[in-house]
């Protein structure tokens, strides 16, 4: 903890903005004490779920990805994976949905196994769509997720034919076309680097 701590203050004295934190490798506790050490930094906290499939994929037993992130955001995290429907840290639809509710509604009525939360006024966190994402399924998120999410892409970034600044402008174009509603392939006629990346990734959901 002291460490993670130590780090903490490191990242802010450089001028950062976010730190990421394991939230389950880390445990609650030490959440919280980040949390706090955070607060007075005013560092955002970007919660990773790493380790979360140990107990949350066997249907036999363990622990709803949804109590999590209900643990996750009464603590105090900003942003926080919930996985993504197409990409390569795939969940089911209803699930990843259910997950982003949790995350930013006010209250969420009970359904199923869904346990009712009402937030009595807490804060939201940022749903984060992560996990072989790239320009070509953008559309695809956007459709699933709705507009009120963090995408983060890493190789559909960096792994751009003409380099990390054409995969950001990529990215972007391609959000830019989802959010106009206007097809990637009519939309990268006049863009090279969403071209580019189209000709590259396609359209191919990872599995």
């Amino acid at each position: 903890t002291k460490e993670m701590v130590r780090r903490a203050r490191l990242a802010s004295d450089l001028g950062c903005e976010y730190v990421m934190v394991d939230i389950l490798t880390v445990g609650w506790a030490g959440l919280q004490t980040l949390r706090d050490e955070c607060q007075d930094l005013k560092l955002a906290i970007h919660a990773h779920r790493a380790f979360h499939s140990a107990f949350t994929r066997n249907p036999d037993h363990g622990v709803s990805m949804l109590v999590i992130a209900q643990v996750a955001r009464l603590i105090g995290c900003d942003q926080m994976h919930i996985g993504t429907v197409v990409g390569k840290l795939v969940g089911e639809k209803g699930e990843v949905q259910s997950l982003k509710k949790m995350l930013q509604e006010k209250a969420v009525e009970a359904k199923g196994i869904e346990l009712g939360q009402n937030w009595h006024g807490k804060k939201s966190a940022f749903p984060v769509s992560s996990g072989g994402l790239h320009p070509g399924i953008v559309p695809d998120v956007v459709e699933i997720l709705g507009s009120d999410i963090v995408i983060q892409a890493g190789g559909g970034v960096d792994g751009h034919p003409d380099g990390i600044r054409a995969g950001a402008a990529a990215l972007r174009q391609a959000i830019d076309a989802a959010m106009q509603k206007v097809p990637l392939q009519e939309y990268a006629e006049r863009r090279k680097e969403l071209r580019r990346a189209l000709e590259h990734w396609g359209y191919v959901k990872p599995v």
